[in-house]
């Protein structure tokens, strides 16, 4: 792709992306250009479409309903996702590229890097931090992330986007204080949300929680 490569960066964490916003400005002048910056799920479907990107970089874990939900309010096949996301958790990973983005990179990758991966998404290619390819090959092979993935699949479809969330911070050992803080939302909240989960997947406890999130790779 010869043209500059619009980018809109969305995460909600302001000091992540202003620094992915210099990182790009800075070594990818000539390539990319953020065009704006987007702090929760609202924000980042108002910034598409005022903008009209090429690219949006796209954090899975937001407020107001997570990465999927802005691919699936855009809506727009004209526009390409990338996430963008410090967690390398296969529920994760597969989950939005089954929700419609054409890559997934984790928060580890340098700057030239995230580069090529965002030009290589505006020209159509799907782009993954090497381990994650293997997850997505496999799970749309039908084979070797988990003999149980369409069970999981089965699973997680009973929870709601904010009760995976909750689901996936309890289990990895968060208390019902600093899921509220990380989530926006009240403890009171929080413990509904545990209470539906828990439910919902048939366990009594935390513990089992833990024990059933790890068992299917989801932590």
């Amino acid at each position: 792709m010869t043209e500059l490569v619009r980018v809109v960066v969305v995460d909600d964490h302001a000091m992540f992306r202003r620094g992915v916003s210099a990182e790009l400005a800075a070594t990818g002048a000539g390539r990319v250009q953020v065009v704006a910056e987007a702090a929760d799920v609202d924000e980042a479907v108002a910034a598409v479409n005022a903008h009209r990107p090429d690219v949006v970089l796209l954090d899975v874990h937001l407020p107001g309903g997570g990465g999927v939900e802005v691919i699936r309010r855009v809506g727009n096949s004209e526009v390409r996702f990338l996430a963008l996301s410090v967690s390398d958790a296969a529920e994760d990973v597969i989950g939005t590229i089954r929700g419609g983005a054409r890559g997934y990179v984790t928060k580890t990758i340098t700057g030239p890097q995230l580069v090529d991966a965002i030009t290589r998404v505006a020209d159509g290619d799907a782009v993954f931090s090497p381990r994650l390819a293997g997850f997505v090959l496999d799970a749309f092979a039908g084979a070797g992330l988990s003999a149980d993935l369409a069970s999981v699949d089965e699973d997680l479809d009973r929870l709601t986007e904010r009760e995976r969330e909750v689901m996936r911070l309890i289990a990895r050992g968060y208390s019902y204080k600093e899921v509220a803080k990380e989530l926006f939302i009240s403890i009171k909240t929080v413990e509904t949300h545990m209470s539906s989960v828990l439910r919902k997947l048939q366990l009594s406890s935390r513990h089992e929680l833990t024990r059933w999130a790890s068992d299917r790779r989801l932590l």
